[in-house]
């Protein structure tokens, strides 16, 4: 070969814009996210890394799940929770840099596959959950009732205050399936044996779910609040702060708001 120095630098030139995205990614700071925003993030951070230049690594969970493997100190920078009492427990025991901020409000629908039954009026979002009770005590089958698990995940405490409130809580215990995550929920939600579940409004717009899924929003005084509040941890380095202050901005609430969620009311506590 008689030009070696130049085939060698046409190959680094050739190879070097494949291992720079890899490197830069392996060195992002890695953020715990609520599964509510499973569909949301990914253009957040498309959106954050063309307006910066940087990126983050994101791991997705229920808030409370989550919430544990900071404590046992999982190597997360920034912390997406679905409600705001996982942030305060981690206030308290040190391990935030401060009170953090409510950047989202979620909402909670009645998610189900169309042709599963009628589709339950606005007037009576959980009609279907009714329905599904009476087809059980008819000896009709158990149509399965799909919702994240309240012991850990923000949207799972929802939806059982919802039921509660309808007075059907412990008449679903037979039919509840619970998922590990509202995610997994949905899912659950959309199998055959299930009439339909509990979920975050945010997967029921998610294209991936839209043309095989129909939903009812669930009243926003059926339960509590769905603020959603986030929080640097101890030792975040400058990118995780960026992304912080990023989506506090308005670029990033346009897209949340895409995505169902609603921004915190102007006279909200931060």
């Amino acid at each position: 070969m008689r030009h070696p120095r130049r085939w060698a630098a046409c190959l680094a030139l050739c190879v070097l814009p494949w291992l720079v995205p890899v490197q830069s990614l392996a060195e992002a700071p890695r953020v715990a996210a609520a599964s509510s925003l499973q569909f949301v993030l990914p253009e957040l951070r498309h959106a954050f890394r063309d307006a910066t230049g940087q990126d983050v690594r994101v791991t997705f969970g229920a808030s409370g799940n989550l919430s544990r493997q900071i404590v046992q100190r999982a190597p997360f920078e920034l912390f997406l929770s679905a409600d705001e009492a996982n942030v305060r427990a981690l206030e308290a025991a040190g391990i935030t840099e401060g009170e953090g901020r409510v950047y989202a409000v979620g909402r909670l629908v009645w998610l189900q596959a169309p042709g599963r039954g009628p589709l339950p009026p606005p007037e009576d979002p959980l009609g279907a959950v009714r329905e599904a009770f009476a087809d059980r005590a008819a000896g009709q089958g158990r149509p399965r009732l799909a919702l994240a698990n309240p012991e850990h995940a923000p949207y799972g405490i929802a939806a059982r205050q919802a039921l509660s409130r309808a007075g059907l809580w412990e008449a679903t215990a037979p039919l509840r399936v619970l998922g590990e995550n509202v995610s997994q929920a949905a899912r659950f939600a959309l199998a055959d044996e299930a009439r339909g579940g509990l979920v975050a409004y945010s997967l029921a717009l998610a294209p991936a779910l839209a043309e095989r899924a129909e939903y009812v929003p669930i009243p926003a005084d059926w339960h509590a609040p769905l603020r959603q509040r986030m929080a640097l941890l101890e030792g975040s380095g400058d990118t995780a702060r960026a992304f912080y202050a990023w989506l506090q901005g308005e670029e990033a609430r346009k897209i949340l708001a895409r995505h169902g969620f609603q921004s915190p009311g102007e006279g909200d506590v931060p």
